[in-house]
């Protein structure tokens, strides 16, 4: 299992799956910065209410550029010469629309753009606080210590399993998006390699959030300590890999 990351950034962490992964990071008191982002700062009471140091909640709007670079901004400040250990990409969205053979444009683009673009820019953006991290060890191992991102999928991203088609689950424009974050995490898995940077899609299951909906399988407390605890197992085996929490891997 991999030692404990100096410095984490954790997205769209004011509630859901975000806050519940920086609620489990918080109980390694080897982590020296965690870094949560919140669309609304001063509402975001459930992360205030943690009352921990080395927490630090900063304003992150993933669809405008002038905020992403703010953040990263605030992001380079804040880890100083540690540099970025771990960025999980978990900010996201879902958009309901009726038929999902007849969608509409609009939804298209604004889901493309919250779930898949924004995370393309910030992750290019943050690249060099991910590098110095990488670079303060040596060696070419890769390890969720070192330098990892880490893009949190869904199990509707999977080709290989989708026997379902959109009928089922009026999900057609979300399911297309974090199809497209799994290949990004492939993608940087393989440019990223000589930089020791890891990096992995996971699929959470299907959980009792706002975007999960009520009817979901899973609660918060069954699922992420899990997928947590995961985080540190990765190495260069798991690089460019789509898995569930448990680390089993899932067709992409």
């Amino acid at each position: 299992m991999s030692s404990s990351p100096k410095t984490i950034v954790v997205t769209g962490a004011n509630r859901g799956i975000g806050l519940t992964i920086v609620q489990e990071l918080v109980k390694d008191k080897n982590i020296k910065t965690i870094i949560a982002s919140a669309r609304d700062v001063k509402n975001a009471a459930d992360l205030h209410a943690l009352q921990d140091p080395r927490i630090h909640i900063l304003p992150l709007s993933v669809t405008s550029d002038e905020s992403i670079d703010t953040f990263v901004a605030s992001v380079t400040k804040l880890v100083g010469d540690d540099g970025l250990n771990v960025l999980v990409n978990n900010a996201g969205a879902k958009f309901d629309y009726g038929t999902n053979l007849t969608p509409n444009r609009s939804i298209l683009t604004e889901q493309f753009d919250v779930n898949t673009v924004s995370v393309v820019l910030l992750t290019q953006k943050l690249l060099p606080l991910l590098r110095k991290a990488a670079s303060k060890q040596s060696g070419n191992h890769l390890s969720f210590s070192r330098s990892t991102i880490i893009n949190i999928s869904s199990g509707l991203a999977s080709i290989g399993g989708n026997v379902y088609g959109s009928n089922v689950m009026p999900l057609l424009a979300y399911s297309m998006t974090k199809t497209a974050l799994n290949q990004f995490t492939k993608i940087l898995s393989l440019d990223l390699k000589d930089d020791h940077i890891l990096a992995v899609s996971f699929a959470p299951g299907w959980i009792k959030t706002n975007l999960g909906g009520d009817n979901a399988q899973f609660t918060l407390e069954e699922t992420i300590p899990v997928l947590v605890s995961n985080f540190y197992k990765l190495n260069a085996s798991h690089n460019g890999g789509y898995f569930q929490r448990d680390l089993t891997p899932t067709p992409y």
